[in-house]
């Protein structure tokens, strides 16, 4: 097996060398010239194609953003686990392995890295992708084109919901976010940051076009987006602004005829199969996409079941913070989505890897393929093709119906609804997570609400833009207590620290002379603000 990783000064390096080579091949949208388009469909041909088919195909698509060979480079996937990873409930270990230590140390604002590159790259190539197919279908009154680019606006909405959080924070509407592109834009040298306010005024435009249009649509398969997922995106964006009760009301249109996973279908290693009944929304990963460098993906690095994964093979296994883990009760079926300091979970009972079974799994070490768990390792994230396979094809969830209820469930509370809202979320974790929860001794329900999303929604993606919108401190230790987070990654963050916010990549600003950078904040130190606390791990 070839696990390799590169230092951040080589990283740098190779980062500027692609200045000049890959990343002028893949600009994101708004720096396009003659020439480089044509370099574009010479290396990648579903570019020309603009196919509706690819539209769906790269959100997860290996070495898509970059090229070459890359196992950090996984479409939204990838910015998922960077969300998560930049914040305080998701852990890798600070190894020579560790891919992501950009994330853990909060390195990732440096310009000329490949990281940031990625997470700018990726949705920015989707948004072109989805302005070329909404142009050549434009004007057309065939109700499958109709359809077509109501997805396109879709995607190009959720791609915009995607970025902007990274950039500014939506709280403050007139403040430069990101720059908008669409099938009308043609100054692309020129093309200053949007303000938050414009950026979701496009949102809005985008989703309610394709609400009304996607009525009656019957998609084939949930790697496409319905109506519903369009009502599940525009929730998520009130949510961002603020609008609860508009929130709310979506979310609940958004779940009809979806129920959440069970006790007991939660109780093994699962969230890994798009046909799992409690999705709306996800990527269908194929085994011939996986095939085309199977390091560059979800089962590659946040599930701790692949026989040719980065986590397995070098021990740079995601791990729960334990300030967190240690709020989760005894009795709540998520307690066993991580391994505890002993290396056990209920959850690994019907888990086999090649005859060793059930928790003798966590400390298994098979040569060049595994190494034995961390404690806190976690065992949400399942094997699509099944324990120790080296077919890298697990699915991944961009949308699930308990995100919707949480969504509800804040609408509400943060409407003046808070009956209702306790309601929703006591009906939900008593039913589906924990039999003996009970909100009696709850002291406030809104980080009730954000302590139920960090637990379920672990791994995810939210945590940051959760954190930045609830305009929360990021608590990563506490100088007081114990806990897991590596000593290098050890920190805390300020509400308005400016270095939560991303940096431009170079790269961008080279070609898009309207650009102005955020500036604001400095790399973390470690142990600083150890006295911060975030309401839920307290």
């Amino acid at each position: 097996m070839k696990l390799y990783r590169l230092s951040l000064p080589v990283l740098a390096a190779l980062t500027v060398c692609s200045c000049d080579e890959i990343e002028n091949q893949f600009p994101q949208g708004s720096g396009l010239t003659t020439k480089q388009d044509q370099t574009a469909v010479e290396a990648a041909p579903e570019l020309a194609e603009a196919s509706f088919e690819g539209l769906f195909s790269m959100m997860g698509y290996p070495n898509y953003a970059l090229g070459g060979s890359r196992p950090d480079d996984y479409g939204y996937v990838m910015m998922a686990m960077c969300n998560d990873l930049e914040g305080a409930d998701c852990i890798f270990p600070n190894s020579n392995y560790n891919w992501f230590s950009v994330c853990g140390e909060l390195s990732s604002r440096t310009a000329s890295y490949a990281n940031p590159r990625i997470r700018y790259a990726t949705p920015y190539n989707q948004i072109k992708l989805a302005n070329d197919i909404i142009l050549s279908l434009s004007g057309s009154e065939n109700p499958e084109n109709i359809n077509k680019i109501a997805q396109c606006r879709a995607i190009r909405a959720f791609a915009y919901e995607q970025i902007a959080p990274s950039f500014q924070f939506l709280s403050e509407l007139n403040a430069p976010c990101v720059p908008l592109v669409t099938e009308k834009t043609t100054d692309f040298t020129n093309n200053p940051r949007a303000t938050v306010q414009e950026v979701y005024n496009l949102i809005f435009e985008d989703l309610n076009y394709a609400i009304d249009s996607l009525a009656g649509y019957k998609r084939d398969n949930k790697a496409r987006i319905d109506q519903q997922v369009a009502y599940g995106l525009r929730a998520r964006a009130y949510l961002a602004l603020g609008k609860y009760a508009e929130a709310a009301a979506d979310a609940e249109k958004a779940m009809q005829g979806y129920t959440p996973a069970s006790i007991e279908e939660v109780s093994k290693p699962s969230f890994c199969d798009i046909e799992e009944h409690n999705w709306l929304w996800g990527y269908d990963m194929t085994t011939t996409i996986a095939a085309l460098y199977p390091y560059a993906s979800c089962s590659a690095w946040i599930c701790s079941f692949s026989g040719e994964g980065y986590s397995t093979g070098t021990g740079c296994y995601a791990m729960i913070n334990t300030l967190l883990y240690n709020k989760i009760p005894a009795t709540d079926v998520r307690k066993g989505w991580w391994v505890d300091e002993n290396l056990e979970s209920p959850n690994l009972a019907g888990v086999d890897w090649a005859g060793t079974k059930g928790n003798a799994v966590a400390p298994l070490a098979i040569d060049d393929v595994k190494e034995p768990f961390e404690p806190y390792t976690n065992v949400k994230f399942g094997m699509a093709a099944g324990v120790g396979s080296t077919n890298n094809n697990s699915d991944w969830p961009f949308m699930r119906v308990e995100e919707m209820i949480l969504i509800q469930a804040e609408g509400l509370a943060k409407s003046g609804n808070e009956a209702k809202a306790k309601e929703v979320l006591t009906n939900f974790v008593k039913t589906y997570r924990d039999p003996a929860y009970d909100l009696a001794d709850v002291r406030n329900l809104n980080d009730e609400i954000w302590k139920q999303r960090r637990i379920e929604l672990w791994g995810e993606g939210f945590f940051v833009s959760d954190a930045n919108r609830l305009q929360k401190p990021i608590v990563r230790f506490h100088d007081s207590e114990p806990c897991n987070q590596p000593e290098d990654f050890a920190f805390n963050l300020k509400v308005d620290d400016g270095w939560r916010l991303l940096r431009f990549p170079q790269s961008e600003m080279n070609t898009n002379f309207g650009i102005e950078d955020n500036k604001d904040g400095s790399k973390p130190t470690v142990g600083q603000e150890g006295t911060l606390r975030d309401g839920v791990t307290d």
